[in-house]
């Protein structure tokens, strides 16, 4: 036999909406999650930030270094293969340019995330929050009718 949909029988997600913000308990965990999760997520992306600098510094070194050993290879014949050489630095800026990247890419994730964050807590916030504008005492629940 089926039930007809009423309150206690209902398991639709649309009529629990408004449930959301009367559970303190899921709001402190939720808080208690983002506060933890914050510090970690914000040293993260100041490593990542840092590594980033370094490895920008790397990349100018290797090559300022690969032209000096183009210019030594030329002005000397040397019995070294320079070239050899010069093409391994090559390959390890190429290598240093990829992971640049995969780390930009993995800030901006972060950034995103964030931001994903902070749009949440406000929106919790203002789920929290009364509205100043309606107040029990301000909307009256029956009409006053006019006493004879």
């Amino acid at each position: 036999m089926e039930q007809p949909d009423d309150a206690s029988t209902n398991t639709s997600n649309d009529d629990k909406t408004e449930d959301f913000g009367d559970n303190p308990t899921r709001d402190t965990l939720a808080d208690g999650l983002l506060g933890l999760l914050r510090p970690t997520i914000e040293q993260l992306d100041d490593r990542v930030r840092a590594t980033r600098i370094s490895q920008v510094e790397l990349k100018q070194h290797l090559d300022i270094l690969a032209e000096e050993l183009k210019q030594v290879a030329e002005q000397q014949t040397c019995p070294l293969d320079l070239e050899k050489y010069v093409r391994k630095l090559t390959e390890a800026k190429a290598k240093i340019t990829v992971v640049g990247n995969i780390l930009q890419s993995s800030q901006d994730r972060l950034i995103k995330l964030t931001q994903q964050i902070n749009k949440e807590q406000n929106r919790r916030k203002a789920l929290i929050e009364p509205s100043p504008s309606i107040t029990p005492s301000s909307t009256p629940l029956e009409p006053t009718s006019p006493s004879n």
